[in-house]
Order: C-alpha cells, then sequence, then structure tokens
C-alpha cells in the first residue's frame, strides 16, 4: 500500500474507532487527524466532501468487514441458530472487551445523522441492506421461504443493534444473551 493509501486508511480506521466509541457528531476532525497521526492537509485531498465523505467510507467499510465476518461464521455452520448465536457471542465479548465502548459506527452514523444528511443515510441504509442480505441469503439455504427470511433477517439485525444498545446503557452483555434466548422461534422456519 503506497503512503498516501495507507495514510487516508489509517484516518478511516481512526474514525471508525472514535465514532464506534463517541458517535458522528462528537468526533472531530482534528481528533481524528491526531488519532491517525496524519497531517492537516492530507484529510481533504483524500476526503474533498469533508467529514460527510469520511463518514460514509467509514460505513462502507465497516459494512463489508462486518459481512465477511458473518460469511465467516456461515461458512463454519449450515445452521443458522449456531451462526446467529455465534455473531451475537463476537459482538457481546467485543464489546465486553472494551469496557462498553465499542459499539456499531453504522448503528450511530445512521441514529445522529439519517434526517440531516441523504449520503450518509444512504450509506447506512446500503450497510443494512447488506446486513440483511447476507443473513436473508443464508436463511433461505436453510429452507426459510425467501419473504420469511428477509423479514427474520431484518427482526435479527434490529436485535443484534438494540443489543448493543442497551448493553452499552447497562454496562452488562446481558441483552445480547436476551436475544439468544429468543433465537430458537424467530429462526424456526
Amino acid at each position: 500500500m503506497r503512503k498516501g493509501e495507507l495514510t487516508r486508511a489509517h484516518m478511516i480506521e481512526a474514525a471508525t474507532r472514535l465514532i464506534e466509541e463517541q458517535g458522528y457528531a462528537a468526533t472531530g476532525l482534528k481528533q481524528i487527524l491526531s488519532e491517525s497521526d496524519a497531517p492537516k492537509g492530507s484529510f481533504y485531498f483524500h476526503f474533498p466532501g469533508g467529514k460527510e465523505e469520511l463518514g460514509a467510507h467509514v460505513v462502507e467499510a465497516y459494512a463489508e468487514d462486518f459481512a465477511q465476518r458473518l460469511d465467516a461464521i456461515f461458512l463454519m455452520t449450515d445452521d443458522p441458530l449456531a451462526a446467529a448465536t455465534a455473531s451475537l457471542d463476537f459482538l457481546g465479548a467485543q464489546l465486553v472487551e472494551s469496557d462498553y465502548a465499542s459499539g456499531c459506527p453504522v448503528l450511530a452514523i445512521a441514529f445522529e445523522m439519517a434526517n440531516r444528511s441523504d449520503p450518509l443515510r444512504d450509506a447506512t441504509r446500503a450497510a443494512f441492506e447488506l446486513w440483511t442480505h447476507r443473513m436473508a441469503d443464508r436463511l433461505v439455504a436453510a429452507g426459510h421461504a425467501p419473504d420469511a427470511a428477509r423479514s427474520k433477517a431484518r427482526m435479527l439485525l434490529c436485535a443484534i443493534e438494540g443489543a448493543i444498545v442497551l448493553s452499552r446503557a447497562y454496562r452488562d452483555p446481558a441483552p445480547f444473551d436476551d436475544v439468544k434466548a429468543q433465537l430458537p422461534a424467530l429462526l424456526q422456519p
């Protein structure tokens, strides 16, 4: 990776981590530059659309990373219940390990910016659609009807994102356990 590409990647990584922890609005450009060790002039070179463009790249990168994690989990098992449980276990452990600081930058950006920025709303919608589609495909492969699979995948995504929010608020992983307890009923074909 060339120096410019590396600088850009570091800014996206730093912004992702900061948005996970403190949200989009509370994450400033100065802080992103400091955390990424990037020179000030390089920000607008890499992101001429400013923070909004960077935010869209954060969403796209995180969406693809999480989609790859879902794919990897589904490669380990054809059982949607086992895959969903493993996903929840991973996310819950990640939250606990970060002392409830990390979250989902896609959720944070969607919550804060969906009514203020069309590009960020479009990026977050695309991320949620990607995850829903990946999970729905696996449910169809396991015998679920396509419409039911999409609805169940969206419900599972809502439950995952809600578990993240509640776990952070309570500083307790119990919401992940609550979701896991309801999975058998949700994921029956």
